[in-house]
């Protein structure tokens, strides 16, 4: 792969470009950054000339690639990721699930590989802790909680199922480079043993550094520690850390000039099939109108559609509503449907959200990454500006093209139980 020109194309200060390889991702992603005090815009795919305003201080590029085939995934990636160059991005961060969501085959490995191929850089740090959501790294062991990776309901992933909980392990079956262990002892030292250590782990050939991370003192240091690394890699939680130190190093005023959210009706769309989401519709369905889409009762794509617009178009105007059709592991294995289940659900929310907007709906809360993928490519949305955050991670985003929408894009397991009611209920 050649190496595309590092040159600047906006004016402004671009402390941070970010590729995130799905939607609710990049929203995460960009929650942290916004949080951290830069001022964030959430593109989903590569930003168009002239669409990055000149206060922007960090861009984050969504894509829908973490289970896309491996070559489309790696060929959007490097288009993002020159995108992001072109406009001044001083430096780049791969965004990824803080469960490593991925299988032998990929995306993280290829896709990394071609960045660091891309970018001409021979190493980089890999670190999936969020400890704030108790992800966390020790010994190169991803844990959720008090629960090694491949004990938690990750392990039952209907796409990208985590049974390896060692991500040297994980990672070196997805790359032909090596991989090592940056261990908790050299993060506790602190930044410049970090440095150190990522210096001679370059000088041995090896190309991916997985970082140990129990804390958020623990980010603080790698942040500190890989500041010479021209890319990195990593969930949300790094990635707030090195926006963090990058605001404390610079006289940058820290003004927002996020627009107050559009006012209007607004709906809940759940598609994620999360124990966390699972309990969150529970939540939601006691507290508003709800309508399941629900294969078992029409297994027809066009019969499920029409139900839900009928079913929203006798409750327009009455307050908050839910469409979902999130159920468990088990349900949705059994799907009439059958392996297009996931993909079928998905199109049936994203028409409902068209239908939605267009009886005036304004406030859209979405549960599930494909699901928030889905209807945004389908609203025709193709950039916010982040806004605040509902919960941790969760963010309130503006659209800023085509009809002004309110915007929060949920991953599965993020937010506490009655997140989808407070959303929809706070900002009516």
């Amino acid at each position: 792969m050649s190496r595309v020109p590092e040159r600047a194309e906006a004016s402004g200060r671009v402390a941070l470009g970010c590729v995130a390889d799905d939607y609710t991702g990049g929203t995460d992603v960009a929650a942290a950054l916004r949080r951290a005090g830069l001022r964030t815009v959430l593109s989903f795919g590569p930003p168009e000339p002239g669409t990055v305003p000149p206060s922007c201080e960090a861009i984050v590029v969504a894509l829908k690639t973490r289970t896309a085939p491996v070559g489309e995934a790696v060929a959007r990636t490097l288009d993002a990721r020159r995108r992001l160059a072109e406009l001044g991005a001083a430096r780049l961060y791969f965004k990824y699930c803080s469960t490593f969501d991925s299988t032998d085959e990929g995306n993280i490995g290829p896709v990394a590989d071609a960045i660091l191929d891309d970018a001409g850089v021979p190493l980089t740090v890999v670190c999936p802790a969020a400890p704030e959501h108790g992800r966390t790294v020790y010994q190169g062991h991803l844990f959720v909680r008090d629960r090694l990776l491949s004990e938690s309901s990750m392990k039952d992933h209907p796409l990208t199922p985590m049974t390896d909980p060692d991500l040297v392990r994980v990672l070196g079956r997805q790359t032909p480079h090596p991989v090592a262990l940056l261990p908790h002892e050299t993060v506790r030292d602190g930044a410049a043993a970090v440095r150190d250590a990522l210096d001679a782990l370059r000088r041995q050939g090896v190309r991916y550094a997985v970082a140990d991370a129990v804390s958020d003192g623990d980010l603080a240091v790698l942040a500190a520690g890989s500041a010479h690394l021209p890319v990195v890699t990593g969930a949300a939680g790094l990635a707030g850390a090195i926006a963090a130190a990058y605001r404390d190093k610079t006289d940058m005023d820290g003004t927002d000039d996020t627009a107050a959210l559009p006012a209007g009706p607004g709906i809940v769309l759940a598609g994620s099939c999360s124990q966390t989401t699972l309990a969150q519709v529970e939540a939601a369905r006691a507290a508003m109108p709800s309508y399941r889409v629900d294969p078992a009762r029409t297994p027809d794509r066009d019969g499920l559609i029409a139900g839900a617009r009928a079913w929203l178009d006798a409750h327009a105007g009455g307050g908050p509503v839910m469409v979902y059709s999130s159920a468990d592991a088990a349900e949705r294995a059994d799907s009439p449907l059958g392996p297009a289940a996931g993909a079928v659900l998905e199109d049936v929310l994203a028409r409902v959200a068209e239908h939605a907007v267009g009886l005036g709906y304004r406030r859209i809360v979405v549960a599930g990454g494909e699901t928030s993928g889905a209807v945004l490519d389908r609203l025709g949305v193709r950039s916010v500006v982040v806004a605040e955050e509902e919960d941790r991670g969760v963010a309130w985003c503006r659209s800023t093209g085509g009809p002004e929408l309110a915007l929060l894009l949920k991953s599965g397991n993020f937010g506490r139980e009655d997140l989808l009611v407070r959303a929809i209920g706070g900002h009516r």
